[in-house]
């Protein structure tokens, strides 16, 4: 069954329905929402949030897209104020994280390299955060990611390329320069 005649079947009123729809796009939007909160009981809690604000909202869906993109931008919108909630919380908190290095099962290079690349990838504003995680572990296609944030594909690979940008800089060590500015 197709997403318009289960959207038209939730509006009637069958509950059986919106199941085969929450069925049929749960595990992209909870992929999607692990990804980007990096915990799956929040990204959990995210996913159920961003399918109660859909079928709330569901009679303001138009069509002009196809539902799977209308399900993203709503979750897209819930999860990126989870982690601005979270992220507040998480400055008032000290992380046990912060009061030991100690990883015995790890190299310590390893662990480190490990612990800068998620911290980049948190510091990330959330739109380049969304374009990196979208397009580099879920698969998205820059054409799925324009269409999903409403953006030109320009645009997706502009923020995409600056995601990683500043993901080098923060990774690879800096270069010695000599006295006389060359680089080493």
């Amino acid at each position: 069954m197709n997403d318009q005649s289960l959207i038209s079947r939730i509006l009637a009123g069958d509950v059986g329905a919106e199941r085969q729809l929450y069925d049929a796009h749960v595990d992209r939007i909870y992929r999607l929402a692990c990804r980007m909160t990096g915990d799956p009981l929040h990204a959990e809690e995210l996913t159920q949030e961003s399918f109660i604000r859909a079928f709330s909202r569901l009679a303001t869906f138009r069509g002009d897209a196809a539902f799977s993109t209308w399900m993203h931008q709503v979750a897209l919108s819930v999860i990126i104020s989870g982690l601005r909630k979270k992220k507040r919380v998480r400055e008032r908190e000290q992380s046990l994280e912060t009061m030991t290095n100690f990883d015995p099962g790890r190299p310590a290079e390893r662990h480190e390299l490990k612990r800068k690349l998620k911290t980049a990838v948190d510091d990330l504003s959330g739109i380049l955060k969304t374009v990196l995680v979208m397009y580099e572990v879920e698969g998205y296609s820059h054409g799925e990611i324009a269409s999903i944030l409403e953006i030109p594909e320009g645009t997706s690979r502009a923020r995409l390329a600056r995601a990683k940008e500043i993901l080098r800089g923060v990774l690879e060590p800096p270069k010695a320069v000599g006295l006389e500015g060359e680089l080493r």
